[in-house]
């Protein structure tokens, strides 16, 4: 084989890894869902007396549970939600902009935080173990 078609045939794999990107990721809790009561459907009976619903406490924060640690292997998008600008960004590498949640081949559920562009629901990606993510697979 000449120089000339060996360098020939390894331009489309040259072309194909110039498009994989490894971008930081962090490890992001669940989402955490407020559901409010439910609301009284049937009409009280004469004579009955309505006690209002005890609700939760003036005050009361409801904290997510702390993000464990990544777990590295190959998982699909199945959600991406944006994370709202902070006004107290004073670092220099990328801040993380949307929370993306990642169905591993496990069956487990993962969510991680990351500036990444050009993801999309469905895509497949592989967690790294030095904390970065490899898209798309």
């Amino acid at each position: 084989m000449t120089r000339t078609s060996l360098a020939a045939s390894s331009l489309p794999l040259l072309l194909l890894a110039a498009c994989v990107t490894h971008d930081p990721v962090q490890p992001a809790p669940a989402p955490v869902v407020v559901a409010p009561p439910p609301a009284v459907s049937a009409a009280p009976a004469t004579g009955t007396i309505i006690v209002p619903p005890v609700a939760a406490a003036p005050g009361t924060v409801i904290v997510a549970p702390a993000p464990g640690p990544l777990r590295a292997g190959y998982g699909r998008i199945d959600s991406i939600t944006p994370i709202p600008a902070s006004a107290a960004s004073g670092s220099t590498s990328p801040r993380p902009d949307k929370r993306v949640g990642l169905r591993m081949d496990d069956g487990t559920v993962q969510f991680v935080d990351t500036a990444a562009v050009g993801l999309a629901v469905g895509q497949r990606v592989e967690i790294l173990s030095d904390g970065r993510m490899r898209h798309p697979v």
